[in-house]
């Protein structure tokens, strides 16, 4: 989205490897990066920003599936497919829109023990 410039709520964590997962039960996305509130993710679809979507986390991050709103969505490059053909690849901005206090705990800790030690001040995850 052009001139999008909110601040972030809270810091987010980069995915090493970008672990794939699920944005709807038929998209295959990978995670970009992911906080508390929401996420980055990757994939070969178009998301309507608005739209609302599950995203499913790798048991890395907890295991959970979580309700999200897609807050915006833009073209970053293309991919060759499997029969030579270009294709679109996206990223998207997701909002958690019913993460519970218990999810956001789970999450937290999730994340905390993928950032080296002294990386992440879990206080201002949950700000």
């Amino acid at each position: 989205m052009a001139g999008y410039s909110k601040k972030r709520e809270v810091p987010r964590v980069s995915l090493l490897g970008r672990p794939t997962t699920r944005a709807r039960a038929t998209l295959d996305v990978q995670i970009c990066d992911l906080s508390v509130r929401g996420a980055r993710i990757e994939h070969m679809s178009l998301l309507r920003p608005g739209s609302a979507c599950t995203l499913e986390l790798p048991p890395a991050c907890g295991g959970m599936v979580l309700a999200a709103q897609i807050v915006w969505s833009r073209v970053v490059g293309t991919h060759e497919g499997s029969a030579g053909e270009r294709q679109l690849r996206y990223q998207s901005g997701l909002s958690f829109t019913e993460i519970t206090r218990e999810q956001q705990a789970l999450l937290g800790s999730a994340l905390e023990k993928m950032i080296p030690a002294g990386g992440l001040d879990l206080a201002r995850l949950f700000l």
